[in-house]
């Protein structure tokens, strides 16, 4: 990763080829709140910040990294600042007055989508984001355009003064593909102190400048060299894609043999779209296909401009006319092409198998202390004279939402709403709601966006208990580092947050206790949810992934099939169903539970709750 070889040839994936690019470009300060898919780019930042003289973090949140990008470009600091698209939204009062004031160094934002949601709640399109901040935007087609972008962006931003964003979606942050090195500087970009007369004050600005800044980066895209076009120079039949798009498209424009008649413009400078270019092919075109993920993006830029110039032209997509979401693949853009040009599909082969996999939830890990306490918050609350009200928030116990959590609450916006959430329905108690209201929060989220709505809520004194799970990392994305964790992005060493003496010192009534010790958890959980006021219970266990590689003993959890009353337990197949840990398995063939010795951690948790106490733990920890 900082070998200075240029022209050596290295397979990376494109999350790599981003730090590569970063690297090469000088960067003095990186920022990032972990989200897949791309955690990893702060993550392989931070080991190589020393040794390559800039600064790494792992900020609070999104606001915070960007921010903090803002004042180390005040300095003619080079800062790169990461994010998801959930993340992108969250910054956006400081990106939007960023985009009026603009920057003094350069400050590239990689925002990372997730068409299909594979790790996310949704598949947000950061790129409206662009628009609307009047700020320009790249999106690479694969990783070694990944690479060469970042220090483009930075010389862009600092020839037109303004952020601008490089978008990525998980095919291009995940994918793997061969990149040419370039050369890195022998140090970071040179720094400047501020002058008095210096100014990056949004007040002082109005939106003319951005859009004057705009116009300067469209100007520079007419001849970037991500803008690549092949095929006949008049072509009647023309394809424009962005991202992902434009290698499923000379697939398919290969598959159906029609490249000589075709044109595909790929384009990876989105916004400002270059006009001029884009006019000299689609003014020839009488059709014209525009593949992208996940919203009409393109699409709307591409009618507007065929519309500006009295342009006829019949504008066709991925779904034949219809708003299509999800992710691009060969199959789908190939069909899309066909419709494009009337070439005949090419016959699939049948399935080698022609069975279906069977559908499989997500779940908790096996030993995941969420599991413990969704499962107690289940059994406490079903004692109570109403149901209670369970109001969730992101997480990897966003998954307590479906049987893996007993279907364990009712309600989840977005990160760090919960509390807010919980504070309306717990003022309600006061004017006629006879239900207990529940929130949860992880020890990350905690410190990224739960404070200001925990103050709110205590400061209104709300009828309400929050649960922080606290595994002792971000675990969701890969076990990065917080302000409770006492490790920074760069392995240094640091003083730990409290969070009980933060809690207390905002007026919280707070309780620890352990998911993994049931009987205590359950009296604790049970006797704060009586408690008036705001009440916070602390869930502290380690994850069970994090916890497994400090075990030194080995534990042995079994089933002693001599004591197992199997569907007499009180409910059909209760260790395997109920409790729902992927270490617990029910042998259909003999009417017996067993335990996986491959999935199984050694938690001993279900022990604790099997009624005919037949699981059997030994070695180890005492859980």
């Amino acid at each position: 990763m900082t070998a200075n070889a240029p022209g050596q040839v290295c397979l990376m994936q494109g999350n790599e080829a981003i730090v590569r690019g970063a690297v090469e470009a000088g960067i003095n300060f990186a920022a990032s709140y972990p989200g897949s898919p791309s955690s990893q780019i702060l993550g392989m930042l931070g080991k190589i910040a020393d040794e390559r003289n800039f600064y790494a973090e792992w900020s609070a949140n999104e606001v915070c990294a960007l921010q903090a990008c803002f004042g180390a470009t005040f300095a003619n600091g080079r800062a790169l600042c990461i994010v998801k698209q959930n993340g992108l939204l969250c910054t956006a009062d400081a990106l939007h007055c960023g985009g009026q004031h603009g920057v003094k160094g350069g400050l590239v934002i990689v925002t990372s989508d997730d068409p299909s949601a594979h790790s996310s709640t949704n598949e947000f399109d950061s790129r409206w984001q662009a628009i609307s901040a009047a700020v320009p935007l790249l999106e690479p087609t694969n990783m070694q355009e990944a690479k060469d972008m970042v220090p483009y962006a930075f010389e862009l931003s600092e020839r037109v003064g303004q952020v601008v964003i490089i978008r990525l979606t998980t095919r291009v942050c995940h994918g793997r593909g061969n990149v040419v090195l370039g050369p890195l500087p022998e140090k970071p970009h040179a720094l400047e102190r501020v002058h008095e007369w210096d100014r990056m004050v949004c007040v002082c600005y109005t939106h003319a400048d951005a859009l004057e800044k705009l116009e300067a980066a469209r100007r520079d895209f007419e001849a970037a060299p991500w803008n690549h076009y092949q095929g006949p120079e008049q072509p009647k039949e023309l394809i424009v894609a962005g991202g992902t798009g434009c290698l499923y498209a000379q697939e398919a424009v290969d598959r159906l043999g029609v490249a000589e008649r075709t044109g595909l413009l790929s384009l990876g400078t989105l916004w400002p779209l270059p006009e001029d270019l884009l006019l000299k092919y689609i003014s020839h075109a009488e059709k014209v296909l525009i593949l992208e993920e996940v919203d009409p993006f393109l699409e709307q830029g591409l009618k507007a401009l065929a519309g500006k110039h009295r342009l006829s032209v019949e504008f066709l997509n991925r779904a034949g006319g219809r708003t299509p979401t999800g992710e691009l693949d060969p199959d789908s853009v190939t069909a899309a092409v066909s419709a494009l040009t009337g070439a005949s599909l090419p016959e699939r082969p049948r399935p080698v198998f022609d069975t279906e996999l069977p559908e499989r939830e997500m779940t908790f890990c096996a030993g995941c202390p969420h599991r413990a306490t969704f499962f107690l918050l289940k059994r406490a609350l079903r004692q109570e004279k109403n149901p209670g009200v369970v109001v969730g928030d992101i997480g990897c116990y966003f998954m307590a939402g479906q049987s893996a959590g007993q279907y364990g609450f009712q309600v989840c916006n977005c990160m760090g709403s919960g509390v807010n959430v919980a504070e309306g329905l717990g003022q309600l108690t006061n004017y006629g709601l006879d239900q207990k209201v529940v929130t949860m929060c992880g020890d990350s989220t905690f410190f990224h966006t739960i404070l200001p709505g925990l103050v709110n809520a205590t400061y209104h004194s709300a009828n309400m208990l929050l649960i922080v799970l606290d595994n002792s990392a971000t675990a969701m994305t890969g076990f990065q580092p917080h302000p409770g964790t006492g490790l920074t992005a760069m392995g240094r060493h640091a003083k730990p947050m409290d969070i009980p003496k933060i809690l207390e010192a905002v007026g919280c009534a707070v309780e620890i206790a352990d998911p993994f010790d049931v009987e205590n958890a359950e009296k604790t959980l049970r006797r704060m949810l009586q408690q008036p006021g705001m009440n916070v219970l602390i869930m502290r266990q380690p994850c069970a992934t994090l916890k497994a590689k400090e075990k030194k003993r080995p534990v042995r959890v079994y089933v002693d099939q001599s004591k197992c009353i199997g569907d007499g337990c009180g409910c059909d197949k209760y260790c395997s169903r109920v409790w729902g840990c992927p270490g617990n398995t029910w042998d259909y063939k003999n009417n017996k539970a067993m335990i996986d010795p491959v999935t199984c951690v050694g938690c001993g948790v279900c022990a604790k709750l099997c009624p005919g106490g037949a699981i059997q733990v030994e070695g180890g920890e005492d859980a």
